[in-house]
């Protein structure tokens, strides 16, 4: 039932990506060029986002189990990095140059987008990179 009910999450989460535009990088960017033909489209697809996230995060905030009781692990800490600053950064500039983010360049990816190709494995290159670099730094 678990795996059911993940599956069904994963492809509701890739069908909305794809109504709502958040796997066409064009639409993507378009978002963000705000200096340009600004598409404020998006902004509707985050403040449903962010307000379901909202919801979801005060539902299970108390709660140490999920529904199939597995264990909720929320992150310990509410400080800002330097790190988070960092990622911050380069998340953004790599979603504003690329037009995708990880979850959206999966589903481009199922649907035989060629720059989504490109973009995961770039994604996963920076990926190991950045944890090769980060546990040298941490051994210093």
């Amino acid at each position: 039932m678990k795996n059911i009910v993940t599956l069904l999450s994963g492809l509701l989460f890739g069908i909305g990506l794809i109504i709502s535009g958040m796997s066409n990088p064009a639409k993507v960017i378009g978002f963000l060029d705000l200096e340009g033909n600004w598409d404020p489209s998006l902004i509707f697809v985050m403040a449903g986002a962010i307000s379901s996230a909202f919801f979801g995060f005060k539902y299970i905030e108390n709660k140490k189990q999920t529904t199939f009781d597995d264990p909720i692990h929320l992150p310990g800490t509410r400080h800002i990095s330097k790190e988070l600053i960092i990622g911050s950064l380069t998340f953004g500039a790599g979603w504003a140059i690329a037009g995708f983010c990880p979850g959206p360049a999966l589903v481009a990816l199922g649907a035989g987008r060629k720059e989504a190709f490109i973009f995961v494995i770039a994604m996963i290159v920076g990926m190991y990179i950045h944890d090769k670099l980060f546990e040298a730094c941490k051994k210093r």
